[in-house]
């Protein structure tokens, strides 16, 4: 499905429409120049911190052929409280990761974008979980992460680092454990707090144990981890779903993978494993709670940065990214409605497929679900919803659409979502909503030329 941009008795009058862009065009040029310097190093620039032309020791070798593709990903949204003077010094860090396909040989990226000193890594591993809900490793999967051949490496403030190739067998659907360690202070730490995971810490250097006795600190935060990329004979291509706290899976069961994402990840692994004509796509996501299309929160970098803001850094720079769905827009209906227009959230969501189509990658947009209900709900806030999504099934903002809104709402109060999918909060789904929206996506709807431009 095409889109007709400037078609329609839904398309803002040409004066309008100007000024709207423009002002999207002020928030991104903002954006760029509060996050230069902290975002630019987002993983194309990783190697500038390895040395050029060493080949790999140890664990670390090419492993095969294949494609690389992005296993996990998670969006780093904050500066972590508390940490801004010592950080995690001291303290071994064991992040649990749940991939969406497997490989033959992974690597990661370590982000320190919310730091304000350099972040000194000794030593880092990976290592495949001994089973679910456990900091325990598969003793003979354990490996020992380099950096341009070295086990440590300093990630400058605002920068992030890749590792090197680790000859490592990761399976689809394995829980796979990233530790670091750092003696050294420094903070604050870049954190993803929804993980909906429940990961580890451990006193003193720990990274290469591989039982479960030293960690006796669990937690729901990943830190500093933001990728784990792996080489693949199952997908040639990943998948990014952008968005806010329904991509990022609040309310979904905790260390469960009942987010809509990995409902997708399971369809399209099921997919060619019968062998249909399907994308052979893994899936990441890059949700963040609370997330909005047009504004951000406090901070440099800012905390919770606007997709607008974001959107090179969680899509753009992801690994071999082919498709994006996104689904944002309302928390800016719920917060922001002084700025958030109907105007100015579909003038955001047209920007980010221009950017998307700018690279090649195709766009598939969700529709806003109901949030009858909610705190927030008003009349005016339901009309917005209703007039965004009634554009969004036009054909003229993404290249195809998931009905997400059709999917979850109730049939006999189309505002409200259906009481089966609703986690009681009148806005975010269920394990039963999750699964529904993950079944609502058009395999198909994944693959696709990208429009050329007039």
């Amino acid at each position: 499905m095409t889109r007709g941009r400037d078609g329609g008795a839904g398309a803002p009058p040409t004066k309008h429409r100007a000024l709207l862009a423009a002002i999207v065009t002020l928030i991104v040029a903002i954006s760029a120049a509060i996050y230069a310097g902290a975002s630019a190093d987002d993983g194309t620039r990783a190697h500038a911190l390895q040395t050029g032309g060493r080949l790999p020791q140890g664990d670390v070798a090419p492993a095969s052929t294949g494609a690389w593709v992005g296993a996990w990903a998670t969006a780093p949204a904050a500066a972590e409280p508390g940490t801004g003077t010592t950080g995690m010094a001291g303290r071994s860090v064991r992040n649990v990761v749940h991939t969406s396909v497997g490989g033959t040989g992974a690597r990661v990226t370590l982000s320190n974008l919310y730091g304000q000193s350099p972040l000194t890594i000794t030593h880092a591993s990976i290592a495949l979980a001994a089973g679910p809900g456990t900091a325990a490793a598969v003793a003979d999967t354990m490996r020992a992460l380099t950096f341009g051949g070295d086990a440590r490496v300093i990630i400058p403030a605002g920068g992030q680092v890749m590792s090197d190739v680790a000859r490592i067998a990761v399976p689809y659907g394995a829980d796979v454990l990233v530790t670091t360690y750092s003696p050294v202070a420094s903070g604050p730490v870049t954190y993803h707090p929804m993980a909906r995971q429940t990961s580890y810490l451990a006193q003193g250097d720990r990274t290469a144990d591989v039982t479960a006795l030293a960690y006796t600190t669990p937690t729901p935060y990943w830190r500093y981890l933001t990728a784990l990329d792996v080489l693949s004979h199952e997908a040639d291509g990943t998948v990014v779903a952008f968005g806010d706290s329904i991509t990022d899976g609040l309310g979904a069961a905790a260390d469960a993978n009942h987010r809509w994402t990995d409902v997708l990840a399971e369809r399209l692994h099921r997919a060619a494993g019968d062998g249909r004509d399907t994308p052979r796509y893994s899936v990441v996501n890059e949700g963040i709670s609370g997330n909005r299309i047009l504004t951000s929160r406090s901070g440099r970098p800012a905390d919770n940065p606007s997709g607008l803001s974001r959107f090179e850094r969680d899509v753009l720079h992801r690994t071999n990214v082919k498709t994006v769905v996104v689904l944002l827009g309302v928390n800016d209906i719920l917060h922001s409605p002084q700025l958030a227009d109907r105007d100015g959230i579909l003038t955001g969501l047209r920007t980010l497929v221009d950017r998307a189509h700018a690279r090649g990658l195709r766009v598939v947009g969700g529709t806003i679900t109901p949030f009858g209900g909610h705190s927030g709900y008003t009349g005016a806030r339901e009309t917005m919803r209703q007039q965004i999504n009634e554009e969004i099934r036009s054909g003229r903002v993404f290249d195809a659409v998931v009905d997400f809104d059709k999917a979850l709402r109730d049939p006999y109060d189309p505002r409200r979502l259906r009481s089966d999918y609703d986690t009681g909060d009148h806005l975010h789904p269920n394990d039963n909503g999750y699964a529904r929206m993950g079944r609502a996506l058009d395999l198909d709807a994944l693959k696709g030329a990208v429009p050329v431009a007039a």
